[in-house]
Protein backbone atom coordinates (compact mmCIF):
# COMPACT_ATOMS: atom_id res chain seq x y z
CA UNK A 1 0.00 0.00 0.00
CA UNK A 2 1.22 3.48 -0.87
CA UNK A 3 0.46 6.74 0.91
CA UNK A 4 1.34 10.38 0.30
CA UNK A 5 0.89 13.53 2.38
CA UNK A 6 -0.75 16.01 0.04
CA UNK A 7 -1.04 19.39 1.72
CA UNK A 8 -1.62 17.79 5.11
CA UNK A 9 -4.09 15.16 3.83
CA UNK A 10 -2.81 11.61 3.60
CA UNK A 11 -4.03 9.94 0.40
CA UNK A 12 -3.90 6.22 -0.29
CA UNK A 13 -2.95 5.39 -3.87
CA UNK A 14 -1.91 2.47 -6.06
CA UNK A 15 0.28 2.29 -9.14
CA UNK A 16 0.07 -0.53 -11.68
CA UNK A 17 1.70 -1.19 -15.04
CA UNK A 18 5.14 -0.74 -16.57
CA UNK A 19 7.38 2.11 -15.47
CA UNK A 20 7.81 4.68 -18.21
CA UNK A 21 4.50 3.83 -19.90
CA UNK A 22 1.94 6.57 -20.62
CA UNK A 23 0.04 7.45 -17.43
CA UNK A 24 -3.67 7.04 -16.76
CA UNK A 25 -5.19 8.28 -13.48
CA UNK A 26 -8.60 7.17 -12.21
CA UNK A 27 -10.91 8.88 -9.68
CA UNK A 28 -13.59 6.97 -7.76
CA UNK A 29 -17.23 7.66 -7.03
CA UNK A 30 -19.07 8.72 -3.87
CA UNK A 31 -19.04 6.04 -1.17
CA UNK A 32 -16.45 3.84 -2.90
CA UNK A 33 -12.69 3.53 -3.10
CA UNK A 34 -10.11 2.80 -5.79
CA UNK A 35 -11.07 -0.89 -5.90
CA UNK A 36 -14.02 -0.12 -8.17
CA UNK A 37 -11.46 0.25 -10.97
CA UNK A 38 -9.70 -3.10 -10.43
CA UNK A 39 -11.23 -4.83 -13.46
CA UNK A 40 -10.28 -1.91 -15.69
CA UNK A 41 -6.81 -1.58 -14.21
CA UNK A 42 -6.07 -5.26 -14.83
CA UNK A 43 -6.51 -4.62 -18.54
CA UNK A 44 -5.12 -1.10 -18.94
CA UNK A 45 -2.00 -1.89 -16.92
CA UNK A 46 -0.75 -4.12 -19.71
CA UNK A 47 -0.01 -0.94 -21.67
CA UNK A 48 -0.33 2.00 -19.28
CA UNK A 49 1.02 3.15 -15.95
CA UNK A 50 -2.26 3.36 -14.02
CA UNK A 51 -2.70 5.45 -10.87
CA UNK A 52 -5.80 4.93 -8.77
CA UNK A 53 -6.44 6.59 -5.43
CA UNK A 54 -8.98 7.01 -2.66
CA UNK A 55 -10.17 10.60 -2.68
CA UNK A 56 -10.28 12.41 0.65
CA UNK A 57 -12.94 11.06 2.98
CA UNK A 58 -12.88 7.63 1.33
CA UNK A 59 -11.07 4.31 1.59
CA UNK A 60 -7.73 4.48 3.39
CA UNK A 61 -7.27 8.21 2.79
CA UNK A 62 -7.74 10.83 5.48
CA UNK A 63 -11.19 12.21 6.17
CA UNK A 64 -10.52 15.78 7.31
CA UNK A 65 -13.21 17.55 9.30
CA UNK A 66 -15.55 19.92 7.50
CA UNK A 67 -17.19 19.94 4.11
CA UNK A 68 -15.08 19.39 0.98
CA UNK A 69 -15.06 21.65 -2.05
CA UNK A 70 -14.45 20.57 -5.61
CA UNK A 71 -11.28 22.69 -5.64
CA UNK A 72 -9.94 20.70 -2.69
CA UNK A 73 -10.53 17.42 -4.52
CA UNK A 74 -8.90 18.78 -7.69
CA UNK A 75 -5.92 20.07 -5.71
CA UNK A 76 -5.56 16.67 -4.00
CA UNK A 77 -5.31 14.97 -7.38
CA UNK A 78 -2.89 17.56 -8.73
CA UNK A 79 -0.75 17.23 -5.61
CA UNK A 80 -0.68 13.45 -5.88
CA UNK A 81 0.41 13.64 -9.51
CA UNK A 82 3.12 16.14 -8.56
CA UNK A 83 4.26 13.78 -5.79
CA UNK A 84 4.57 11.02 -8.39
CA UNK A 85 6.34 13.24 -10.92
CA UNK A 86 3.54 13.00 -13.48
CA UNK A 87 3.25 15.96 -15.84
CA UNK A 88 1.17 14.46 -18.67
CA UNK A 89 -1.65 11.91 -18.43
CA UNK A 90 -5.05 10.68 -19.43
CA UNK A 91 -7.68 11.02 -16.72
CA UNK A 92 -10.82 9.03 -16.02
CA UNK A 93 -13.47 9.53 -13.37
CA UNK A 94 -16.89 8.20 -12.44
CA UNK A 95 -19.68 10.11 -10.68
CA UNK A 96 -18.07 12.67 -8.34
CA UNK A 97 -14.75 11.34 -9.63
CA UNK A 98 -15.93 12.48 -13.05
CA UNK A 99 -16.76 15.89 -11.60
CA UNK A 100 -13.23 16.04 -10.19
CA UNK A 101 -11.92 15.09 -13.64
CA UNK A 102 -13.94 17.91 -15.22
CA UNK A 103 -12.55 20.36 -12.68
CA UNK A 104 -9.01 19.13 -13.35
CA UNK A 105 -9.48 19.45 -17.12
CA UNK A 106 -10.62 23.06 -16.70
CA UNK A 107 -7.79 23.98 -14.33
CA UNK A 108 -4.95 22.06 -15.97
CA UNK A 109 -5.85 21.60 -19.66
CA UNK A 110 -2.23 21.46 -20.76
CA UNK A 111 -1.54 18.38 -18.67
CA UNK A 112 -4.21 16.14 -20.19
CA UNK A 113 -4.01 14.06 -23.34
CA UNK A 114 -7.47 12.54 -22.97
CA UNK A 115 -10.44 12.62 -20.61
CA UNK A 116 -13.00 9.89 -19.84
CA UNK A 117 -16.12 10.87 -17.92
CA UNK A 118 -18.33 8.01 -16.70
CA UNK A 119 -21.85 8.54 -15.36
CA UNK A 120 -21.31 12.12 -14.31
CA UNK A 121 -22.37 15.67 -15.09
CA UNK A 122 -21.23 19.23 -14.41
CA UNK A 123 -24.13 19.56 -11.95
CA UNK A 124 -25.65 16.56 -10.15
CA UNK A 125 -28.79 16.98 -8.04
CA UNK A 126 -29.74 20.08 -6.10
CA UNK A 127 -29.06 21.53 -2.67
CA UNK A 128 -32.21 20.09 -1.10
CA UNK A 129 -31.33 16.56 -2.27
CA UNK A 130 -27.74 16.65 -1.03
CA UNK A 131 -28.56 18.39 2.24
CA UNK A 132 -31.15 15.72 3.01
CA UNK A 133 -28.70 12.96 2.06
CA UNK A 134 -25.81 14.22 4.18
CA UNK A 135 -28.07 14.95 7.15
CA UNK A 136 -29.52 11.43 7.06
CA UNK A 137 -26.06 9.87 6.88
CA UNK A 138 -24.73 11.98 9.75
CA UNK A 139 -27.70 11.21 11.99
CA UNK A 140 -28.57 7.61 11.02
CA UNK A 141 -25.44 6.22 9.38
CA UNK A 142 -24.79 4.76 5.93
CA UNK A 143 -26.94 1.73 6.65
CA UNK A 144 -30.02 3.96 6.48
CA UNK A 145 -29.49 4.54 2.76
CA UNK A 146 -27.64 1.39 1.69
CA UNK A 147 -30.48 -0.40 -0.08
CA UNK A 148 -31.47 2.64 -2.08
CA UNK A 149 -27.85 3.28 -3.02
CA UNK A 150 -27.44 -0.25 -4.37
CA UNK A 151 -30.49 0.31 -6.58
CA UNK A 152 -29.01 3.56 -7.87
CA UNK A 153 -25.56 2.06 -8.44
CA UNK A 154 -26.37 -1.24 -10.11
CA UNK A 155 -28.61 -2.43 -12.92
CA UNK A 156 -31.52 -4.78 -12.17
CA UNK A 157 -29.67 -7.57 -13.95
CA UNK A 158 -26.57 -7.18 -11.79
CA UNK A 159 -28.59 -7.08 -8.58
CA UNK A 160 -30.45 -10.24 -9.59
CA UNK A 161 -27.61 -12.28 -11.08
CA UNK A 162 -24.56 -11.13 -9.11
CA UNK A 163 -25.86 -11.28 -5.56
CA UNK A 164 -22.58 -12.32 -3.97
CA UNK A 165 -20.71 -9.47 -5.66
CA UNK A 166 -23.55 -7.11 -4.74
CA UNK A 167 -23.17 -8.10 -1.09
CA UNK A 168 -19.45 -7.36 -1.27
CA UNK A 169 -19.92 -3.91 -2.79
CA UNK A 170 -22.62 -3.19 -0.23
CA UNK A 171 -20.12 -4.10 2.50
CA UNK A 172 -17.63 -1.65 1.01
CA UNK A 173 -20.25 1.08 1.14
CA UNK A 174 -21.31 0.29 4.71
CA UNK A 175 -17.69 0.41 5.90
CA UNK A 176 -17.05 3.81 4.37
CA UNK A 177 -16.49 6.86 6.58
CA UNK A 178 -19.89 8.47 7.12
CA UNK A 179 -18.40 11.90 7.80
CA UNK A 180 -16.19 11.71 4.71
CA UNK A 181 -19.21 10.61 2.67
CA UNK A 182 -21.30 13.52 3.96
CA UNK A 183 -18.45 15.98 3.36
CA UNK A 184 -18.33 14.84 -0.28
CA UNK A 185 -22.11 15.15 -0.58
CA UNK A 186 -21.39 18.83 0.05
CA UNK A 187 -19.00 18.79 -2.91
CA UNK A 188 -21.82 17.59 -5.14
CA UNK A 189 -24.26 20.07 -3.60
CA UNK A 190 -22.02 23.06 -4.24
CA UNK A 191 -20.21 22.23 -7.50
CA UNK A 192 -21.73 23.59 -10.69
CA UNK A 193 -19.59 23.58 -13.82
CA UNK A 194 -22.42 24.00 -16.33
CA UNK A 195 -21.22 27.41 -17.46
CA UNK A 196 -17.62 26.19 -17.79
CA UNK A 197 -17.48 22.73 -19.35
CA UNK A 198 -17.82 24.20 -22.83
CA UNK A 199 -14.23 25.34 -22.27
CA UNK A 200 -12.90 21.78 -21.95
CA UNK A 201 -10.58 21.40 -24.92
CA UNK A 202 -9.04 17.97 -24.33
CA UNK A 203 -10.38 14.97 -26.33
CA UNK A 204 -13.24 13.63 -24.22
CA UNK A 205 -15.15 10.36 -24.08
CA UNK A 206 -18.40 10.37 -22.07
CA UNK A 207 -19.85 7.02 -20.99
CA UNK A 208 -23.32 6.40 -19.57
CA UNK A 209 -24.95 3.28 -18.14
CA UNK A 210 -28.47 2.98 -19.52
CA UNK A 211 -29.79 1.71 -16.17
CA UNK A 212 -28.10 4.41 -14.08
CA UNK A 213 -30.53 5.94 -11.59
CA UNK A 214 -27.96 8.27 -9.98
CA UNK A 215 -26.96 10.17 -13.14
CA UNK A 216 -29.57 9.20 -15.75
CA UNK A 217 -28.39 8.68 -19.34
CA UNK A 218 -30.01 11.86 -20.65
CA UNK A 219 -28.11 13.91 -18.07
CA UNK A 220 -24.83 12.25 -19.04
CA UNK A 221 -25.61 12.70 -22.75
CA UNK A 222 -26.21 16.41 -22.17
CA UNK A 223 -22.75 16.56 -20.60
CA UNK A 224 -21.20 15.18 -23.78
CA UNK A 225 -23.20 17.62 -25.87
CA UNK A 226 -21.85 20.54 -23.83
CA UNK A 227 -18.18 19.61 -24.39
CA UNK A 228 -16.91 20.48 -27.88
CA UNK A 229 -16.13 17.37 -29.90
CA UNK A 230 -16.90 14.93 -27.08
CA UNK A 231 -17.88 11.38 -27.97
CA UNK A 232 -20.83 9.75 -26.19
CA UNK A 233 -21.24 6.01 -25.58
CA UNK A 234 -24.22 4.40 -23.85
CA UNK A 235 -23.84 0.94 -22.29
CA UNK A 236 -27.05 -1.13 -22.16
CA UNK A 237 -27.76 -3.13 -19.02
CA UNK A 238 -25.29 -1.11 -16.94
CA UNK A 239 -25.90 1.08 -13.89
CA UNK A 240 -23.89 3.88 -12.31
CA UNK A 241 -20.49 2.18 -12.09
CA UNK A 242 -19.56 0.59 -15.43
CA UNK A 243 -16.08 -0.29 -14.16
CA UNK A 244 -17.75 -2.86 -11.91
CA UNK A 245 -20.49 -4.17 -14.20
CA UNK A 246 -18.63 -4.08 -17.53
CA UNK A 247 -14.89 -3.63 -16.86
CA UNK A 248 -13.60 -5.35 -20.01
CA UNK A 249 -15.83 -3.29 -22.31
CA UNK A 250 -14.99 -0.05 -20.51
CA UNK A 251 -11.27 -0.79 -20.58
CA UNK A 252 -11.41 -1.44 -24.32
CA UNK A 253 -13.32 1.79 -24.93
CA UNK A 254 -10.80 3.73 -22.88
CA UNK A 255 -7.70 2.15 -24.42
CA UNK A 256 -8.97 2.68 -27.97
CA UNK A 257 -9.87 6.29 -27.17
CA UNK A 258 -6.50 7.00 -25.60
CA UNK A 259 -4.70 5.70 -28.67
CA UNK A 260 -6.87 7.81 -30.96
CA UNK A 261 -5.97 10.82 -28.82
CA UNK A 262 -2.28 10.03 -29.23
CA UNK A 263 -1.75 8.76 -25.71
CA UNK A 264 -0.16 5.34 -25.96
Amino acid sequence: MLFADIGGVVLHYRVSGPAGAPVVALANSLGTDGRIWDGVIARLAETYRVISYDKRGHGLSDAPAGEYSLDQHVDDLSGLLHHLGVDELALGGVSVGGLIAQGFALKYPGRLKALVLCDTAPKVGDAAFWNARLEKVLTEGLGAIAEGIMERWFSPGFRENERVALAGWRNMFLRADAKGYAATCATLRDADLRSEIGNISVPTLVVAGEDDLATPPDLVRSTAEAIPGARFVSLPGVGHIPSIERPAELATLMADFFKEAGHG
